[in-house]
């Protein structure tokens, strides 16, 4: 056992070498107005988490939450304690949006040399495997290093505080320690690769629960940004249900899993001039597949668009009217609103 032990303790602290660099300290300042009856006033707050490089000229990937919007200044702190200043805010998914994702620039790196992070497969992920997370824990601008095994996967929360909160889908679920400031680290494998962003802790009775975003479901907009150097979320422009038996039963519906575009009346579920509007979806369909991946608790709908790029045109199969037809979409950048 004691050698057991001292292995695994020895096989840690080399993934913590060997990933380490390519974890960086962000800090933000932001500013915000609020009106009052005294005219408007403004506020500025300071924000700090973790990053990860994921190329040598200095893209950065972290959360959203970690650069709010109206963040007037970034900069980061390197491995080494070095800062750099002038980092730039490529883009960041909107706060009402399931993935909570932004990603920085390096603009002046002040000769040092940025190693990127080696990205793995989340996919491939199982309950049970073992995991390191690594972070700016409580904003002190030092790599802590935290261990344990992924305890779940598909799940989703609410995460925030009084004053606002975000809902975030289809994340890892992990007992490795997630502490306030590992916000937008690295959650690895035992093979030091980069299997998730640590995003939010679980609050309450829970204690030493974590979640992160499968670092797949970036692997769209990643590609987007390293290939374009700007930002660009693709979405396919349906607001859906995911079915479990329970929502199957509720709409009366044969299909117990996919992404479920129920009729509303107090908006468009089909959104006009989008890509699902130009590839004829329509509600009421079923949306069960796109390209090979099926879509179920899982993998929701959304998870699975982001894991492509701007302009993909993607086969999406759908059961309407007890037929299974396929149709084919191409992925337009999301509009900002």
């Amino acid at each position: 056992a004691q050698q057991i032990a001292s292995s695994e303790s020895k096989l840690i602290t080399n993934i913590a070498k060997d990933v380490g660099p390519s974890v960086v300290s962000v800090s933000a300042t932001s500013k915000s107005v609020q009106n009052s009856i005294f005219g408007p006033s403004s506020s500025t707050q300071e924000n700090a988490g973790t990053g990860v490089i994921i190329s040598s000229d200095g893209v950065i990937v972290t959360n959203r939450h970690v650069v709010p919007k109206g963040s007037t200044k970034v900069s980061i702190t390197l491995y080494d304690g070095t800062v750099l200043k002038d980092v730039e805010v490529l883009g960041r998914t909107s706060d009402g949006d399931p993935l909570d994702v932004a990603f920085l620039k390096v603009k002046d790196d002040k000769g040092k040399e940025l190693k990127a992070a080696k990205l793995g497969d989340s996919s491939k992920v199982q309950v049970g495997d073992k995991v390191v997370a690594i972070g700016n824990a409580l904003g002190e601008f030092q790599n802590t290093v935290t261990s344990g095994i992924i305890s779940g996967y598909g799940r989703n929360v609410v995460a925030g505080d009084e004053s606002s909160s975000e809902n975030l889908q289809n994340l890892f679920q992990t007992d490795a320690a997630i502490n306030q400031g590992n916000s937008g680290g690295p959650l690895v494998n035992l093979e030091g690769e980069v299997i998730g962003i640590n995003t939010a802790i679980a609050a309450g009775e829970a204690q030493n629960i974590g979640f992160a975003i499968p670092i797949s479901d970036l692997q769209g907009l990643i590609n987007g940004v390293l290939k374009n150097g700007k930002f660009e979320r693709p979405y396919l422009g349906v607001r859906y249900v995911s079915l479990d038996e329970e929502y199957a039963y509720e709409y009366n519906l044969d299909t117990k899993q996919g992404a479920y575009l129920a009729p509303s009346q107090d908006q468009d579920v089909v959104l006009p001039g989008s890509p699902a509007a130009k590839a004829g979806l329509k509600e009421k369909d079923i949306i069960t597949k796109v390209g090979d991946t099926e879509i179920n608790q899982a993998n929701t709908l959304t998870s699975v668009i982001s894991r492509y790029s701007v302009g993909d045109k993607v086969s999406i199969t759908v059961v309407r009217g007890g037929e299974t037809i396929t149709v084919e979409a191409t992925l337009e950048a999301a509009p900002t609103n």
